[in-house]
């Protein structure tokens, strides 16, 4: 069990959390998790809450392999305006938000989100660090290697388990420098990884466990599956839940996920495995 601090709140992870993905972008890989519209992005995260999300994602910045960047201005107004209603309707709900620049998070906080997932692990922005400690809040730190107009190029390793679990332990102690108090690590799935490293990566998810903090798992429709099975990322729900129950044996404590319902059953039937099991 972990318990987290955002401004003061305590956030329990006492059981597989579900993180449901909202994008404010017209050019994210699965086109399930675009919201556009105020009112699109209410009733879809209204839905994604009944399915069983425990916390909604909301980023304004597509990270698919050779993504353009959009501006900062340009990342705000699809961000904080979405956190500030989303914050306003359902006020217990955590928010997190998806960005790698240190503004962006500094506001999107003061609109309410309670987490920072930062892609780079504050790589890509110097200020993001002494930022997110200023805000004492959570930081979910992923593993990539440049950005995504250039992590295909640079999935190149030796051993990718060692080498991702030696990223994290530098990350964490350049945070617990920083002023972070809380930081989840998340390998980061599809980032800066071939099919093949991603399954490695799966394989010895539990590896990640030795940093003592939470594992997030973000593999919800990504190529890994789809084209492993020959389908569309719109045909992948049900290898999505696949590697999700794996994922959980392995040791995940949070679900980044398109489809908060289908990850809500995969985790509580592995819930009952492990506890009627024995």
């Amino acid at each position: 069990m972990f318990i987290l601090n955002s401004k003061g709140r305590l956030l329990p992870i006492d059981r597989p959390m579900i993180m449901g993905i909202l994008n404010r972008t017209p050019d994210s890989f699965y086109s399930g998790s675009r919201v556009g519209g105020d009112d699109a992005l209410l009733e879809h995260a209204g839905r994604m809450i009944g399915e069983g999300a425990d916390w909604l994602d909301i980023g304004g910045q597509s990270t698919r392999p050779g993504a353009a960047t959009v501006g900062e201005e340009e990342e705000l107004q699809r961000t904080v305006g979405a956190i500030t209603l989303l914050h306003r309707k359902w006020p217990d709900v955590p928010l997190s938000v998806d960005t790698w620049r240190a503004r962006v998070a500094q506001e999107a906080v003061a609109a309410g989100a309670s987490i920072v997932n930062d892609i780079s692990g504050g790589r890509l922005d110097p200020d993001m660090l002494v930022t997110v400690a200023r805000l004492k809040v959570p930081y979910i730190c992923m593993h990539m290697k440049g950005d995504p107009s250039t992590m295909n190029r640079e999935a190149v390793y030796e051993d990718v388990v060692p080498e991702v679990l030696d990223y994290f332990i530098r990350r964490i102690e350049a945070c617990r420098q920083a002023g972070i108090n809380d930081v989840i690590v998340d390998p980061g799935f599809g980032f800066a990884k071939t099919a093949d490293h991603n399954w490695r990566l799966l394989r010895r998810l539990a590896v990640f466990r030795i940093t003592g903090r939470p594992l997030m798992l973000g593999i919800s429709r990504k190529s890994t599956i789809y084209r492993t099975l020959g389908v569309t990322p719109e045909e992948a729900l049900n290898g999505t839940t696949v590697l999700h129950t794996i994922g959980l044996l392995n040791g995940a404590d949070i679900l980044r996920v398109h489809d908060p319902a289908a990850a809500k059953e995969a985790a509580v039937l592995v819930g009952a495995y492990k506890e009627k099991g024995t």
